[in-house]
């Protein structure tokens, strides 16, 4: 069945926009982001010798300072470079990859976001273990038209190293906001620590994720298909050129900050060696010719050179069911390697402690079955569509529960839920590899199940869960969950 749903993510501009938007960001330049162990390569890596396209640009950054990142994000439409064209976008901060903000756990991060578009929105920190209370991860608080909000969170210091990212998350509007260019990458430093000393301060590569479909000179945000052809952008570049020498390692930060697309990302003759899932590191490194995307997953990567040459990062087509969507082949960078040779880095096996909840004590186990009508128009959570008023589900907090996920419809869905990770136990009956289980954001195969286990750690209050794909999201398919501190409920009278 094919029917109209909302479609994804777009993209972003070109290294003078870039700039640009560090200038604007205001009072939050930080410090070089050399002093936080990474090494990220610039423009002088052009790939205009090789005539494949432009040379990476990374996003610009915000580097949190004396435990500290304070900015300010201003919802603004403007026409920006979207791959190789000018387009009109929503956009933070005028820029489609906005700056990337780097900070470390037990960091505090302070913004201040005015929304100069005519309508509601509100911001969302996608995997970062936070409160979601007023004035943190708060889902039930908008940001009307000439309005500000200033948010405030803490970051504790058990916050898993990796990669994440930021997004609206306005009810009934994520995905065109999404889509309209509302989303950039957070990084958690301090993932390096775990590797060799030899692998410390190799090159970092952001790869963020987006595509946009066009109706005259502006990003379409509606009336959207999911399956509708769309360009697919690498940190907002067309087709860029990412440089690396033979046998050289590097780490790529791979993240889908779109609203509903699915990437099936593969380089041809080369692994990913996997260290971190949705910004939690993994136990054991394990390697994967290909890596499943859904809508807001991320991985962080070692890739090594091969032999000098040219190749495609690519997604491969993939088909999330019947009723759903089938994803054509899209080329996504070129990968150039050239230069000087060295011998291979051995990649580590061990490598980040993480609690494993396979004998941990269940409090209680719950059932969410995934539905939706006939014509894709409404989405459904055991049968009820979203409203903020109600609350769906209970927690307790200091707790472990196993949730089995059901799958009823005829599509892929996938499952994220704010505030605190996922252990991922079981796909279809067959039980997951505890040593890399760790997400925030898991693919639930169509007609199929997953079981997960979640820890209510630190922060009580009300927070949501929802499916991935934005579109479903604001179609229905989102409950409240309430994390409630029995320790401080008020005593029966």
């Amino acid at each position: 069945m094919t029917r109209p749903t909302t479609r994804r993510s777009p993209l972003t501009w070109l290294v003078a926009g870039l700039v640009l938007a560090t200038a604007v960001l205001a009072g939050c330049a930080g410090p070089d982001p050399a002093e936080h162990g990474h090494h990220q390569t610039g423009p002088k890596e052009s790939g205009a010798d090789t005539g494949q396209g432009p040379a990476l640009q990374d996003p610009p950054e915000v580097v949190s300072r004396d435990g500290l990142l304070k900015t300010t994000i201003k919802v603004e439409r403007h026409k920006v470079q979207v791959g190789d064209r000018q387009l009109y976008a929503t956009t933070y901060n005028g820029a489609y990859m906005p700056p990337t903000l780097r900070v470390r756990p037990g960091d505090h991060i302070d913004i201040t976001m005015t929304n100069n578009v005519d309508e509601s929105t509100r911001l969302h920190l996608h995997g970062l273990h936070v409160s979601p209370t007023a004035p943190a991860d708060d889902m039930f608080t908008a940001i009307k038209y000439k309005q500000s909000y200033h948010y405030k969170y803490w970051i504790p210091r058990s916050q898993p190293m990796g990669t994440y990212w930021y997004h609206s998350q306005a009810d009934l509007r994520s995905t065109a906001q999404v889509v309209g260019g509302e989303s950039g990458i957070i990084i958690v430093d301090g993932l390096q620590r775990y590797l060799p000393p030899s692998l410390r301060d190799i090159t970092e590569h952001t790869i963020a994720l987006k595509d946009d479909q066009i109706q005259g000179d502006s990003i379409k945000t509606r009336p959207l298909s999911i399956g509708a052809p769309t360009n697919r952008t690498v940190n907002g570049q067309q087709n860029p050129v990412i440089s690396i020498r033979p046998g050289e390692t590097q780490l790529w930060r791979l993240a889908n900050i779109g609203a509903n697309i699915y990437y099936k990302v593969h380089l041809n003759g080369t692994s990913f060696h996997v260290l971190a899932q949705d910004g939690i590191p993994v136990t054991k490194v394990y390697s994967q010719d290909t890596l499943l995307m859904p809508s807001g997953a991320r991985f962080d990567v070692l890739v090594q050179g091969g032999n000098p040459g040219t190749t495609q990062l690519e997604t491969l087509p993939y088909d999330t069911g019947s009723a759903g969507y089938k994803f054509p082949q899209a080329n996504l960078a070129t990968v150039v390697t050239s230069g000087p040779s060295t011998t291979p880095a051995a990649i580590p096996t061990d490598f980040a402690p993480h609690e494993d909840l396979s004998d941990a004590t269940i409090a209680d186990r719950k059932t969410m079955v995934f539905t939706e009508n006939y014509w894709g128009s409404q989405y459904f959570i055991n049968g009820r569509t979203y409203d903020p008023q109600r609350t769906d589900l209970t927690a307790v907090l200091g707790t472990v529960e196993e949730w089995n996920i059901r799958n009823a419809t005829e599509e892929d869905q996938s499952f994220h839920l704010h505030t605190n990770g996922l252990q991922l136990m079981s796909v279809n009956g067959k039980p997951y590899d505890p040593t890399h289980g760790w997400y925030d954001t898991v693919n639930v195969p169509a007609q199929g199940n997953i079981v997960v286990r979640v820890r209510f750690a630190d922060f009580p209050g009300k927070t949501v869960l929802h499916c991935g794909i934005l579109s479903h999201k604001d179609s229905g398919m989102m409950a409240v969950l309430d994390i409630v501190d029995q320790k401080h409920e008020p005593e029966s009278q």
